[in-house]
């Protein structure tokens, strides 16, 4: 359980992935504003803006910053700034005690999904795929802005808009622990000392298509089949993914008719505009009879 972020209360921002660029201070700088405007304070982290490889600051560094994050009583919500590369660097150096006695929701998606389920994994605290704190003003929508107030704020549970389209790819229904996000950083946590336990869960995913064709997505989803990710699961949540190929139609190659657990699609989380904040480790029903085909069915908010 987490308490509903209130005026007055203090963001933290961590950089676990790549390096924050020039580029990008002007919309960081716009999102502390909405924050504040919000009522809301910001503080980054002391290596937030740190450079020390070169294309990042070090994994000491980055989980030092995650670690005094989860320690300091005024930050109540943590932000990754972006995404990029490399949060999986970070799996030998975080102090899962210290994430496990003082919870608190971590919200981010692209590249934080690595850290996003590692530490739910390793702790069992929810965290949250949704969007990065620069994402909150980097699209032309404040659509991100308004579903990390309904989850953090007003403690609503409600995935996504009233006006979001869910369409269904194979009937049923089925209850299960949501994991995933971004296909080929959990494509990386399939097997190995940290990866996902995929059995009863209910797995969402997305894909940047600038970064992998559809021959890449079916690369992934094949390792998956071929590890028995697909045998474990109760249901698939597939996001958005702007390939010359459909996600799910790549997912469907893969797996056949093997399977019967449903399979819904949606495009209010990933890589673009629409980031519903998904909780990891939160539990979910997928409905296909349903118009809204996925809730959640945990009230983690108080």
């Amino acid at each position: 359980m987490f308490q509903k972020i209130k005026k007055g209360d203090t963001i933290g921002v961590i950089a676990p992935s790549s390096k924050i660029d020039e580029d990008d201070l002007e919309t960081i700088n716009n999102s502390v504003l909405l924050m504040e405007s919000t009522g809301l304070k910001v503080k980054f982290a002391k290596n937030a803006f740190s450079k020390t490889l070169g294309y990042s600051a070090t994994p000491d560094e980055k989980a030092e910053d995650i670690k005094e994050m989860f320690l300091d009583n005024e930050v109540k919500l943590i932000f990754a700034v972006s995404g990029g590369f490399n949060s999986n660097s970070l799996f030998e150096y975080l102090d899962y005690d210290v994430i496990k006695n003082n919870p608190k929701p971590l919200c981010g998606f692209s590249d934080t999904t690595s850290l996003t389920n590692i530490i739910y994994e390793k702790t069992g605290v929810i965290t949250f795929n949704g969007p990065t704190f620069k994402a909150l003003t980097s699209w032309a929508t404040p659509y991100a802005y308004e579903e990390v107030v309904k989850r953090f704020i007003d403690g609503n549970m409600q995935l996504g808009q009233d006006d979001d389209e869910y369409i269904t790819i194979r009937k049923g229904q089925s209850e299960g622990v949501l994991v995933g996000g971004n296909l080929s950083l959990v494509n990386e946590m399939v097997a190995g000392k940290y990866s996902i336990d995929f059995k009863d869960k209910i797995l969402f995913i997305e894909e940047f298509c600038l970064e992998t064709p559809p021959e890449g997505v079916s690369n992934y989803l094949y390792h998956m089949k071929q590890n028995g990710v697909f045998d474990k699961i109760k249901g698939i949540w597939v996001g958005n993914y702007d390939g010359s190929v459909a996600l799910e139609k790549i997912l469907l190659d893969v797996i056949g008719n093997k399977y019967s657990f449903p399979i819904i699609k949606s495009n209010n989380f990933g890589h673009t505009e629409k980031k519903t904040v998904i909780p990891v480790g939160g539990r979910a029903r997928i409905d296909t009879n349903k118009k809204v085909k996925i809730e959640i069915i945990d009230n983690f908010m108080i």
